[in-house]
């Protein structure tokens, strides 16, 4: 399996992204259109089959990964005649223990091996607040 890394240019948090993608969503609707999240990028992935055997998207916010989403689709488009791929990813936001990343550009493959494990799946934060589960794995007690 093999993942996908973006920047999430714009947004301060999780919170923020998440609250994005529920009015474009919204918006989508609102024009009739399929609500259905998708981020336009000028390249298509080569490892298309590897990235849609359970890949996923992930966020970096604020120089941490900080999210994640199920890459559903890889979809040739064109805008104004020029090729480009639509990255179709799940609605669901699953939030992933913080871990630092610097600036890139564009997208690059994320290896499953170094992937963050999902907040959810931490053991030892079971009834903790998600924003305290998430400092705590920061910090390596999680």
């Amino acid at each position: 399996m093999l993942h996908l890394i973006k920047l999430c240019v714009g947004v301060d948090s999780l919170k923020d992204l998440a609250a994005w993608q529920k009015k474009r969503l919204k918006e989508k609707r609102d024009k009739s259109q399929k609500p259905e999240l998708i981020h336009i990028t000028r390249q298509m992935p080569k490892r298309a089959e590897e990235l849609l055997d359970g890949g996923s998207l992930y966020w970096v916010i604020k120089g941490q990964i900080m999210a994640r989403q199920k890459l559903l689709e890889l979809r040739a488009i064109k805008r104004n005649g020029v090729p480009h791929c639509g990255l179709v990813y799940h609605r669901e936001l699953v939030a992933v223990s913080p871990r630092p990343r610097r600036a890139f550009q564009g997208w690059r493959y994320f290896e499953a091996a170094d992937a963050p494990k999902d907040i959810a799946a931490i053991k030892g934060g079971a009834g903790l607040p998600e924003a305290l589960k998430r400092e705590l794995a920061a910090l390596g007690l999680l």
